[in-house]
C-alpha cells in the first residue's frame, strides 16, 4: 500500500515544503558526491543516540533530518512530503508549518533515543519529521482522500483511499513494528515514527480547536477548505452511435 497523491493539493505556494525537499536532496547530493558514500560528512550529520546521552554530537538532532541512507529512502520521504505537506502548510501558515516539521524531528529522535539510549547506530532520514506532518493532516484532514498504489504480487491497482484508513493503517503498524521487533527494528526507527507522528497531531491540536474543532470537520467534511481536483480517467470515454 503506497500513497501517490491526494485529491487536494494546496491554492497556495507551500514554500517550507518545497525549500525543505530541495535542502534533503541538497544534503544527499552533497553526501553521495563525496567519493566514498556513505562517508565521514554522513557519519559526521546522522544521530547516534548513545553519544546524545554522553552529551556529545548534539548537532545530529537536527541535521539528521535531511540525511538519507539512500536514493529510495530519499525518494520515498520526499512523496510523502509532497503529498501531505502542502495542505498543512497552507492552514498552519509557513512559519507554523516549519516549526512542527522541525519539532516533530525533534520529538521523534527523542522517542529513538528513549528507546535504546546507549545505541551507536546512526539514525538518518526526515521520516519522523515528515510523521509529524501526516500526523497533523490526519487531524485536520481525516477524509481527504489519497490515491493509493495497491500491489498484490504482480497485480496492482490505484485506489482513493479517505486518510483516515491510510495514516492510521500506517501508524498501527509503526506501533506492531516497534513493538515486536528488535530495538534496532531491522534498520528502521519505529518508535522515530510514533514519536513524531504524536508530535505532530500535538502541535496541529491548537489550530484544530481555533477553526472550531469538531465543528470544523462537520463544516469542511474532513476535507481541505478547497474543491479536490477532478483527475482525467484514463479510460477513454467512447461515445454512443446513433443509428
Amino acid at each position: 500500500m503506497f500513497p501517490l497523491r491526494d485529491h487536494n493539493p494546496s491554492q497556495r505556494p507551500a514554500f517550507v515544503t518545497w525549500v525543505l525537499i530541495g535542502m534533503n536532496l541538497a544534503v544527499f547530493a552533497a553526501t553521495w558526491s563525496s567519493g566514498d558514500y556513505p562517508g565521514a560528512l554522513w557519519q559526521s550529520l546522522a544521530l547516534y543516540p548513545g553519544a546524545v546521552t554522553q552529551g556529545q554530537m548534539l548537532t545530529g538532532l537536527v541535521s539528521h533530518m535531511f540525511v538519507h541512507a539512500g536514493l529510495a529512502h530519499l525518494a520515498g520521504n520526499m512523496l510523502f512530503l509532497w503529498i501531505f505537506g502542502d495542505n498543512l502548510e497552507e492552514m498552519l501558515g509557513h512559519f507554523g508549518f516549519a516549526v512542527l516539521y522541525l519539532a516533530s524531528g525533534l520529538a521523534a529522535a527523542s522517542a529513538q533515543i528513549l528507546a535504546d539510549p546507549s545505541s551507536m547506530v546512526p539514525m538518518v532520514g526526515g521520516s519522523g519529521a515528515i510523521a509529524g506532518v501526516m500526523g497533523g493532516y490526519l487531524l485536520l484532514f481525516p477524509r481527504a482522500r489519497v490515491d493509493v498504489l495497491f500491489i498484490f504480487v504482480i497485480f496492482f491497482k490505484v485506489l482513493p483511499v479517505p486518510a483516515w484508513a491510510v495514516l492510521g493503517v500506517w501508524f498501527a503498524l509503526q506501533v506492531f513494528n516497534g513493538t515486536v521487533a528488535d530495538i534496532g527494528g531491522g534498520g528502521v526507527a519505529y518508535w522515530a515514527h510514533v514519536g513524531g507522528f504524536a508530535a505532530g497531531l500535538l502541535l496541529t491540536f491548537p489550530a484544530w480547536v481555533r477553526r472550531g474543532a469538531a465543528s470544523f470537520w462537520a463544516a469542511s467534511g474532513g476535507h481541505p477548505v478547497h474543491p479536490a481536483n477532478r483527475y482525467p480517467s484514463r479510460i477513454p470515454i467512447v461515445p454512443r452511435r446513433r443509428r
